[in-house]
């Protein structure tokens, strides 16, 4: 059955300001996507199973980090701004990193777009992940394609309405499971699904529970491909970093044209005369989860998931084609094949070698960060009113707010000490001294300990009006040092 509802949304060519009659979007044909089998198709649903896999269930998978730690593996922490990763800890400081992991995905992305063109929206972007799993359900309750087009074209029957509201209802289920597994990732998992259940968590949980259901509800089961088309600012980018050997979904037409019956194109084959492989069948298109004829060219719609590939080869099988008549190629192996030429698949080209080099550098500045990174921090603030005080004996002393940062999930101990020759004494107040005037400060697990330090040069001393000042902390045991300047001032 040749449908028109299966045809893609064609938008009119650009022609500076649009006619009156001209509409500003296209008004929507709805796809009604066919289930497929094939190589691509097991890649598709492996790539669902275990994005999905990790999504839902990542959150409940236990690590032992210490006593009064949490022990979920992903969580971000916003009571006590903290993210865990496994063995990672990010503090609030450490946003650097958050940085680092935005870059390495943007690169990621350049890469994937150098090497195989929009793979990223074919099988991992989330919209086509649940998208691809909406579908799948609704090919389940309501049958395939040809079934799903004769019952819309139909009376509405109690049976058929009693497979829509189920349709509707695994849809929320879906929709709602995804939001509430997004906020497990803030939260014990454990425990807030017993609060959840019991109706004991926040507000602020059923809430953002609320808003991920509606939007994934509305994105992956009612707006589907209007999303990639309209919504998506990717397609637009990605058409700028590609070359002409990026490998994409292309239908080859140098082999597939003229376009004929099977029975047609023996005949002509027989009469040497010239026959394209490509059938007119149409399975490329009634497949495409976006209604996008793959034959027409490259397109906006088009999200590369190699479904039409798989649909193709089933029918070249059966019509004793070779398969590829739909396959990733890039553009030069048309012209190529042209003029007798082998074709060529250069993935390490400039481009890619490029790409890849950054990842490597930025994860390798990432990674020497983490494992040579500080657990202790100490910041120090003059006082700025006054700068500084003289004593009725004729000293100077100057004041600094000292704030030393655990962040072990141990108990510490550190000895603060001022280095500068001139200088005769550092004093903490509140703070009990041992060893002479040089104080020892104890520090809680995973906090930090704020105190206030006077500094004080001795009648006679003959100092500048300002000279530079180094606080060092030691711990006691490790040995760790941290060490930050300021200046005393003198008049």
């Amino acid at each position: 059955m040749r449908d028109a509802a299966a045809h893609p949304v064609h938008l009119p060519e650009p022609s500076g300001v649009p006619a009156d009659d001209e509409p500003l979007y296209a008004s929507r044909l709805h796809v009604y996507q066919q289930g497929v089998k094939g190589r691509l198709r097991t890649i598709k649903w492996a790539v669902l199973f275990v994005c999905l896999g990790l999504y839902y269930f990542l959150p409940f998978l236990r690590w032992y980090r210490g006593p009064n730690q949490p022990d979920q593996a992903v969580l971000v922490d916003l009571a006590h701004n903290r993210f865990y990763f496994f063995f990672i800890e990010i503090w609030p400081q450490e946003v650097y990193y958050f940085t680092g992991l935005l870059v390495l995905a943007a690169l990621a992305l350049f890469l994937m777009n150098a090497v195989a063109g929009r793979v990223w929206c074919g099988y991992l972007c989330p919209q086509t992940v649940w998208t691809d799993l909406f579908m799948a359900v609704e090919r389940w309750v309501e049958g395939e394609r040809r079934e799903r087009i004769i019952a819309d074209s139909q009376p509405l029957t109690a049976a058929r309405a009693g497979r829509k509201v189920l349709k509707h209802f695994l849809w929320l289920m879906i929709a709602w499971w995804t939001g509430g597994a997004w906020v497990l990732y803030f939260a014990d998992a454990p425990t807030l699904v017993k609060d959840l259940a019991t109706f004991q968590a926040p507000m602020v949980a059923y809430l953002w529970i609320g808003i991920l259901t509606f939007t994934t509800y509305t994105l992956a089961g009612l707006m589907r491909e209007q999303v990639c088309l309209y919504m998506c600012p990717w397609p637009r980018i990605q058409a700028a970093l590609t070359d002409e050997y990026a490998l994409n979904v292309t239908y080859r037409y140098d082999r597939g044209e003229p376009r004929m019956s099977a029975k047609a194109a023996v005949k002509a084959r027989e009469a040497s005369q010239p026959a394209g492989d490509c059938i007119d069948c149409r399975q490329c298109v009634v497949v495409c989860p976006t209604g996008v004829d793959i034959r027409d060219g490259s397109q906006l719609g088009c999200i590369q998931c190699g479904l039409c590939i798989d649909a193709c080869n089933t029918v070249m099988t059966k019509v004793n084609r070779p398969l590829g008549l739909i396959a990733y190629d890039n553009d030069v192996n048309i012209e190529r094949r042209a003029n007798g030429l082998d074709e060529t698949y250069p993935i390490v080209r400039s481009r890619t070698v490029l790409y890849a080099g950054l990842i490597a550098l930025v994860g390798l500045v990432m990674l020497y960060g983490l494992m040579t990174r500080s657990f202790t921090d100490m910041s120090v603030l003059h006082d700025r009113n006054p700068l500084f005080v003289q004593l009725s004996d004729g000293s100077i002393r100057n004041s600094y707010t000292v704030r030393i940062l655990n962040k072990r999930a141990l108990h510490r101990v550190f000895v603060l000490a001022v280095d500068n020759p001139p200088l005769a004494r550092a004093n903490a107040v509140g703070i009990t001294t041992t060893a002479g005037d040089w104080p020892v400060i104890d520090v809680a697990p995973d906090a930090t300990r704020e105190l206030i330090v006077h500094v004080t040069v001795p009648n006679g001393a003959s100092l500048p009006a300002s000279s530079p000042i180094t606080f060092r902390i030691t711990e006691l045991g490790s040995g760790e040092r941290v060490t930050t300047r300021d200046h005393f001032i003198a008049r």
